[in-house]
């Protein structure tokens, strides 16, 4: 391990933000926190100004490693205690310094703050705390502040850090305990989920709080003993965090989420959307984020990832999510022991259409909001408007395709006034016949194979690549989450 202590910022910046890419943190601020006129920066609900790299990652915020030393060798981290790299470790007072002097050009509206394990997980926790807690009360900084919180360290610190951050975070890693003691042993899933539900506590006091109007926690401001020092010294001896307040305001505003990687262990995707659906239930988590597996260390004993990054695996994923999330759909509905993973030629909406054809043709002037949330090409907004607009109007195919439906898929599901849009027939065979066809002729229009890749919102070839309906159809339903 070669570890530079003479770095510049710049240096320091360039090697922490590259060790940081695989931190997934595409996320709004989901929180309507506003500045009080003594500060800088403010999160509003509509979320964070987003900007993705040509590879589709999110690069909203700016988004560091606090150090890439790393005292743990998992064997799928590029930072692993074990790998040869550069390394190097920033100040509070350097973040501090970085944060506020981006955002002042305009380059970032928040900041993601990560770390690898210096020390131990109660020293970096304590280090993360004390940076968070300088940007907001020696810097004013009012923006969005996105932190990981590190499995194993000091409860006391991960509280303190939840009143100065908008969100926080722990990594499940992989979604099996068997995977995780495979490829991460110096972690274990009972000290990744003490924290998560931590965290979830800490939000569900403080609303109900909130909820009562009154002033948070007013008998218990004042300085924690610190009985407990002996949790929060490093092993040198050096205190990590001294005394501290509690602060007034609200806990962790914007929720908590969790990542785990995805085709480093050999799970399925039932396995993969139940965990989710677990961790949304118990631990009310905001999201659940799915990364790709890449093998970054080229290491023997890691899974040979034929074919490249399963980035479409990752996507069917994501559309899963958003059907647990909005659609009302279960993981028992999408997937099941007999069928283990997704149909990599249909999302899962069509797929799942597919196999319940019993319910349909659905009437659109008729069936309830949750009926036509079941019709592939019907997202959450469109269906919100056709409810809407029944009440005044008996609709028709023209209507519903301009408030958002994807008639090319729903036109197989769906009837306007006890008709069809054409002499289309209820069968499994047809439809998927006809639905991989429409898929074709884009292929044809494009004059070659087609290759799965992460979206960008702002990919100048777009417009070229796909007719403007299509467009609208395929890329913009897939960034908002419109099956």
């Amino acid at each position: 391990m070669h570890i530079c202590e003479n770095l510049s910022i710049t240096d320091k910046l360039a090697i922490l933000t590259a060790a940081a890419k695989y931190d997934v943190a595409c996320t709004s601020s989901g929180t309507a926190r506003g500045n009080n006129g003594a500060g800088i920066g403010s999160a509003v609900k509509s979320g964070i100004c987003h900007a993705f790299a040509a590879d589709g990652r999110c690069i909203c915020l700016l988004k560091i490693l606090f150090t890439n030393e790393c005292v743990f060798d998992c064997r799928y981290c590029a930072n692993r205690a074990s790998n040869d790299v550069v390394r190097t470790s920033f100040t509070p007072e350097e973040v501090c310094t970085l944060t506020m002097e981006f955002y002042r050009r305009n380059y970032i509206e928040g900041l993601f703050l990560s770390s690898g394990i210096l020390k131990n997980p109660t020293y970096t926790m304590g280090l993360l705390y004390e940076t968070v807690k300088k940007l907001r009360e020696e810097y004013h900084f009012g923006g969005y502040i996105h932190v990981k919180a590190i499995p194993g360290a000091a409860p006391e610190l991960i509280e303190m850090t939840g009143w100065y951050a908008d969100r926080m975070s722990v990594n499940l890693e992989l979604p099996t305990t068997e995977g995780l003691k495979s490829m991460a042993p110096n972690k274990s899933r009972r000290t990744i989920l003490a924290p998560m539900r931590q965290i979830q506590q800490g939000i569900s006091s403080n609303r109900l709080m909130l909820s009562d109007g009154k002033s948070r926690y007013a008998s218990d401001r004042k300085t924690i003993p610190q009985k407990g020092s002996a949790e929060l010294a490093a092993p040198d001896g050096n205190t990590a965090v001294t005394g501290f307040r509690r602060r007034e305001g609200r806990y962790v505003p914007a929720g908590q989420s969790t990542q785990m990687i995805i085709g480093a262990t050999p799970e399925n995707d039932y396995q993969i959307v139940t965990v989710a659906e677990a961790l949304y239930k118990k631990y009310e988590l905001k999201r659940v984020f799915y990364s790709a597996f890449v093998n970054v260390n080229r290491d023997s004993t890691l899974p040979a990832v034929d074919g490249g990054t399963p980035l479409l695996r990752e996507h069917r994923l994501y559309q899963a999510d958003w059907l647990l999330r909005f659609y009302g759909f279960k993981a028992d509905d999408l997937l099941s022991p007999e069928k283990p993973d997704f149909n990599v030629l249909l999302d899962p909406k069509c797929d799942w259409a597919l196999r319940h054809l019993d319910i349909f043709p659905v009437e659109i002037n008729r069936a309830d909001y949750y009926s036509l949330l079941k019709v592939p090409g019907i997202g959450v907004n469109s269906a919100k408007r056709i409810v809407k607009a029944r009440r005044s109007a008996r609709l028709d195919f023209g209507d519903i395709k301009k408030m958002g439906v994807v008639l090319k898929r729903a036109l197989y599901f769906i009837t306007c006034s006890g008709r069809m849009m054409y002499n289309t027939r209820i069968e499994e065979d047809y439809i998927v016949r006809n639905l991989l066809d429409s898929d074709r002729n884009v292929k044809n229009r494009l004059g070659g194979d087609i290759t799965y890749r992460q979206l960008s919102f702002f990919d100048d070839s777009q417009e070229e690549m796909f007719p403007k309906t299509v467009v609208r159809d395929n890329s913009y339903g897939v960034l908002t989450g419109q099956l």
